[in-house]
C-alpha cells in the first residue's frame, strides 16, 4: 500500500512577528487570515515554549502557515544554503497578473526582481518581513513542452546522479526570448 496524499495540508515556516506577518500576507498578497492557535506548551513534545501559529490561506485549499516562538533565539537562516534557493512559490493567472502583483508590490515599498523567463514560467521575486524570498510565477508552457520535460526528467536525474553537471536534455529551457 501506498500513502494516499489529498494535498499540502499547510507549509509552515518561522516568523519574526505574527501580527506583522498576518498584516503583509494580507495586504501585499491578499491571502485571508483563516485561523490561529496559541499553546503554552508544545502539543507533540510537550515542551513549554509558548508559540502562536497563524494560518493564511493561499488559494485552491493551499494553507501557508506561520509560527512565533517568543523563547526562541532569534530566527536566522541556513548560512550554508543561497538565499535564492529556499524560497515559496505562489501561482497567479498569467503575465497580466504577474506584472500587476509586481506594480502593486512595488507600490508597498519592496524590492522586486524580475520577470525572470524560466523557459515555462515567468517569475517575480521578493522578500516577507522575515526574510523568506517569495516567488510569483505565471505559467507560459504548452503541453508539448511539459510532456518533453517529463520525458526527460528521469534521465536528467539520472544523469546529474552521475556527474553532478547540469544534464543538456532541457538546455532549451533557457534559450528562448
Amino acid at each position: 500500500m501506498s500513502v494516499n496524499l489529498k494535498r499540502i495540508h499547510h507549509v509552515a515556516y518561522r516568523c519574526k512577528d505574527a501580527k506583522e506577518t498576518v498584516e503583509f500576507y494580507q495586504r501585499v498578497m491578499g491571502m485571508d487570515f483563516k485561523l490561529a492557535i496559541a499553546e503554552n506548551e508544545v502539543p507533540s513534545t510537550k515542551a513549554p515554549d509558548p508559540y502562536m501559529h497563524v494560518f493564511l490561506d493561499a488559494g485552491m485549499g493551499n494553507v501557508l502557515a506561520f509560527f512565533e516562538l517568543p523563547n526562541s533565539p532569534e530566527m536566522g537562516r541556513d548560512g550554508n544554503t543561497p538565499e535564492w534557493v529556499q524560497h515559496i512559490a505562489f501561482e497567479v493567472e498569467d503575465m497580466d497578473a504577474l506584472l500587476a502583483a509586481k506594480a502593486h508590490i512595488e507600490a508597498e515599498g519592496l524590492d522586486v526582481l524580475g520577470p525572470v523567463n524560466h523557459g515555462i514560467f515567468k517569475s517575480i521575486y521578493f522578500f516577507d518581513p522575515n526574510g523568506h524570498r517569495l516567488e510569483l510565477a505565471a505559467n507560459t508552457g504548452t503541453e508539448e513542452q511539459m510532456a518533453e520535460l517529463k520525458r526527460v526528467a528521469r534521465p536528467m536525474i539520472e544523469e546529474w546522479s552521475q556527474t553532478k553537471r547540469a544534464p543538456k536534455h532541457a538546455a532549451w529551457l533557457h534559450e528562448q526570448d
